[in-house]
């Protein structure tokens, strides 16, 4: 029987608790488990880093919202992707990344991973053709975003997916940005797909986490045990706290996705910005990309402030109702200088960000409590 997604979200890996009848998972609180006999744990739970019922739920629940065969659940997206890339690549290997990255992600990239061998390099993921000329025999991975962040670019996962095949490289899409209710990767022919449940999938700025969903079942199976073996496992509570937010993933995208769209377009006839970043104003772009390969275009607008980076910042400043603090995704609305706060490892560098954008994670308030806070943040 194939079920909707809201359905999945509710009840994906989530059947009643067996002794009780809980119709909520249970927290197993637990490091270990008693075991019947020497070699012969019972349901195959030994200890808590290798696995936990409530992470289980959680990483069968992934895997049905983003269509995916399995899913493995980290203590945060870096940790995903560390993960990720310990397990597929080795000293020598070449990863492109977008030009236009979280600043988090460069940072593994740039001051981690290359230190142990992997090479990288940037480029356009919304351009064919640059990708393409980015490609070297070494390459291991295309790692996109999409929407990317803060700049919001969005990439053809299909184009690239055909791309890294060609080369026998794998497709990673961070979807952290889309959701699984807003883009399943899977479908497009990604490989892997990358999540900061963090961020809208725990949806309350509550729980910090990370995830990998994919369909291969020999690449799973490596990347479960780097998982124990590495130990960057998120714990039972975060696990249900994370478990708790999907449930309400659907409805909570649909009105993060109303509110956003009211502000783009009010941005984009303000005189104190000078540029408004969105996938669903028709003239981004990759509008018409978004449009094939998302349901809608996201919680997310960036912008740049007509007076430069010190109008940016008074703009942040001035804020009231958008909370100042890095991280996205949440209920509520927050707002942030990238190139100051989440991007700024990457100042210096070709993926440093200009000093005039804001970025707004659009919550779920009234949406005409968030005009009237960003019309007296901009005056």
């Amino acid at each position: 029987m194939t079920f909707g997604f809201e359905t999945l979200a509710i009840h994906a890996g989530q059947d009643p608790e067996s002794r009780t009848g809980s119709v909520v998972p249970p927290i197993f609180q637990t490091s270990t488990y008693a075991q019947d006999a020497v070699g012969a744990p019972r349901e195959g739970y030994e200890y808590a880093r290798t696995a936990n019922p409530t992470r289980d739920a959680l990483q069968q629940c992934l895997a049905a919202i983003e269509g995916g065969r399995r899913g493995l659940t980290f203590a945060s997206g870096l940790a995903a992707e560390d993960t990720l890339l310990r397990t597929v690549c080795r000293p020598g290997d070449h990863v492109v990344i977008p030009d236009d990255a979280y600043g988090g992600t460069f940072r593994l990239f740039a001051r981690v991973a290359q230190r142990w061998g992997l090479d990288w390099s940037a480029a356009r993921i919304s351009d064919l053709d640059a990708v393409r000329a980015a490609l070297t025999p070494k390459t291991k991975i295309i790692w996109v975003e999409t929407p990317t962040n803060p700049l919001l670019g969005i990439a053809d996962i299909a184009g690239l997916s055909s791309l890294a095949h060609e080369r026998d490289a794998l497709l990673v899409v961070d979807n952290t940005f889309a959701s699984p209710y807003l883009q399943q990767p899977l479908a497009h022919g990604a490989d892997v797909v990358v999540h900061s449940t963090t961020k809208y999938i725990g949806g309350h700025s509550d729980v910090v986490g990370g995830a990998l969903v994919l369909n291969d079942e020999g690449v799973a199976q490596d990347l479960a045990y780097h998982q124990n073996a590495m130990g960057a496992i998120n714990g039972p509570f975060d696990a249900w706290l994370t478990l708790r937010g999907i449930k309400t993933l659907g409805v909570r995208m649909e009105r993060h996705c109303d509110n956003a769209e009211r502000i783009a377009e009010y941005l984009t006839s303000h005189p104190k910005v000078a540029h408004v970043y969105y996938p669903g104003l028709p003239e981004h772009p990759g509008h018409e990309t978004a449009a094939k390969q998302m349901r809608r275009f996201g919680g997310m607008v960036s912008f740049r402030a007509a007076g430069g980076e010190q109008a940016a910042i008074d703009v942040c400043n001035r804020a009231r109702l958008f909370v100042l603090g890095e991280s996205l995704g949440g209920v509520e609305s927050l707002i942030e200088h990238p190139g100051r706060m989440t991007h700024a490892s990457a100042a210096g560098s070709p993926l440093e960000v200009p000093g005039d954008v804001v970025r707004l994670s659009v919550g779920i308030e009234t949406v005409d409590d968030l005009l009237a806070d960003l019309e007296q943040a901009l005056g």
